[in-house]
């Protein structure tokens, strides 16, 4: 299947739209649950790891129609597709705990992870088109 520019670029929106609510989302449940040592790095990394996978399934089935693959190379193209994200997780969090500190509320914290998400989302399309679901990949 291919799909028009517009069309792509409204899909993968949405779908990091989804990702980043999932992302936050658990990120507040987790901060209801767990009020231990490291909260915050806690529930930054419970809803990066949800976002991460949401985002993948959601890339793999829609936006680079990727058919299902055998065991081990369905490992491999995950850790491919995670490695593509260290760099724009890094960039994620960096935004996230920069204008949280910045601002000294969680609004703040918030606004930073939507603004992180955005930018290291469009920074992710690029790299896991060109690296990691070549063969279908449509250009943006």
């Amino acid at each position: 299947m291919s799909l028009g520019r517009g069309e792509l670029v409204a899909r993968y929106a949405g779908f990091a739209a989804v990702s980043m609510a999932v992302n936050l989302g658990v990120q507040h449940l987790s901060l209801l649950v767990y009020a231990g040592p490291l909260t915050v790095a806690v529930s930054i990394l419970a809803g990066t790891g949800a976002g991460f996978f949401c985002k993948y399934v959601l890339d793999k089935r829609f936006i680079f129609f990727d058919a299902a693959a055998p065991a081990a190379r369905e490992v491999g193209r995950i850790a491919l597709y995670g490695a593509t994200g260290v760099v724009t997780t890094l960039v994620f969090w960096a935004c996230e705990l920069g204008l949280g500190r910045a601002v000294g509320a969680d609004w703040g914290r918030d606004a930073g992870g939507v603004i992180g998400l955005a930018i290291g989302y469009w920074v992710k399309y690029q790299l896991d088109r060109r690296f990691v679901f070549v063969r279908a990949a449509p250009a943006c």
